[in-house]
């Protein structure tokens, strides 16, 4: 059966969803739920990174200082098996790998996902190595004043944000959530470094992801599979979502199969049996008309509900190149928007999303909270 959002979000206080035994309690003078609690979820997405490089803790210190109820790390792993935070193992355009003559031997032509990228991998370094180079906006023309904050950051572990995120809830008094991403999975798993159990290993271990809401992602069906079977239901705090790419893009599996078979009824069925939440892109939600206007709603967000499934849309993001033609305004592409933005996660919020990934958790919170 799956998880229902109301269980989910008192699962860390309360009584466990199919596992033998309660959960340990909520640290003293900590809220067991997220703030956003029986409302709409505001996810930060790679943490705050409209305003700070994405994948650094300074991201997702905004992003919980702005009101996040979940921060959210993509995961890959390195050379030697230590799963650490980058949107994608190819590091050339989030790090200063490309500047560092000691690295420039590394660079490699890979295919990972079904797409071949010359640059510098995560699986082509050590964590040591790793932790040498410094973090960059990985938008620079779209947000430069991000780049001020260029070689400022590490690139953290996915442990290191586990124990920050532990702090900030410590710090703030209420429970922020882990919503990580289990990257590129057969790709992977093709050059033996399968990162399913490692992950089910670090959240076995830390008391904060055996208490915290913590919602897994991945693209890849079979990833979420193996997460069931390692996790079973031992961790009531733990729900699984399945990603789902736009309706005419290939699932990623050896066969040849669309998105738009996932999001049938059939599909979100079968969905079901192994998830709890989906995650689409906005557009499969309210697509945009030839104009570039938000146009009618699909039927994904009711056919989910019916499946017993919760939506978590991606990605809001405030600047005007981002938004739907309907809530830009005349600053330019490239110009913050949070006006209209605000404007455009309530069009989707009456759509009956259960919660969204925003670059910007202020602007998210504002528009699920008023004001």
């Amino acid at each position: 059966m799956p998880i229902t959002r109301r269980h989910f979000l008192a699962a860390a206080a309360s009584a466990p969803l199919g596992a033998a035994g309660a959960l340990p309690a909520a640290p003293a003078g900590v809220s067991p739920a997220p703030k956003g609690a029986g409302k709409p979820l505001v996810i930060g997405h790679r943490g705050a990174p409209a305003l700070r490089p994405e994948h650094t803790l300074a991201s997702y210190a905004k992003a919980i200082a702005d009101g996040a109820d979940f921060v959210e790390p993509d995961l890959v792993v390195t050379r030697d098996g230590v799963l650490v935070a980058r949107h994608e193992s190819d590091i050339t355009e989030t790090t200063d790998v490309a500047a560092r003559p000691e690295f420039a031997g590394r660079r490699t032509t890979r295919t990972v996902d079904g797409k071949s990228t010359t640059g510098w991998f995560t699986v082509d370094f050590t964590l040591a190595e790793l932790k040498t180079l410094r973090a960059r906006e990985r938008l620079p023309k779209v947000r430069p004043q991000n780049t001020r904050f260029d070689g400022e950051f590490q690139v953290p572990t996915f442990e290191e944000i586990i124990d920050f995120v532990a702090a900030e809830s410590a710090t703030r008094g209420r429970m922020v959530g882990l919503i990580p991403e289990l990257k590129s999975v057969p790709f992977f798993r093709s050059i033996g470094l399968p990162t399913e159990d490692r992950f089910v290993e670090i959240i076995s271990r830390h008391r904060y992801t055996r208490e915290a809401p913590l919602e897994v992602q991945c693209f890849y069906a079979e990833g979420l599979k193996r997460v069931r079977e390692r996790v079973g239901r031992g961790h009531a705090n733990v729900r699984l979502m399945q990603l789902l790419g736009l309706a005419t893009e290939p699932t990623g599996t050896s066969a040849p199969e669309r998105f738009a078979g996932m999001m049938t009824p059939a599909g979100l069925a079968a969905i079901a049996t192994y998830a709890d939440v989906i995650g689409p892109n906005t557009r499969s939600v309210i697509p945009l008309r030839a104009d570039g206007r938000l146009g009618e709603e699909t039927m994904l967000v009711r056919d989910a509900h019916a499946a017993g499934l919760k939506v978590h849309v991606y990605t809001f993001r405030p600047e005007n190149r981002f938004l739907a033609v309907d809530f830009r305004d005349g600053a330019g592409d490239d110009a913050r928007n949070p006006d209209g933005s605000v404007r455009e996660i309530r069009r989707y919020l009456q759509a009956g999303i259960d919660g969204f990934f925003t670059d910007d958790p202020a602007i998210g919170r504002r528009a699920v909270d008023g004001g």
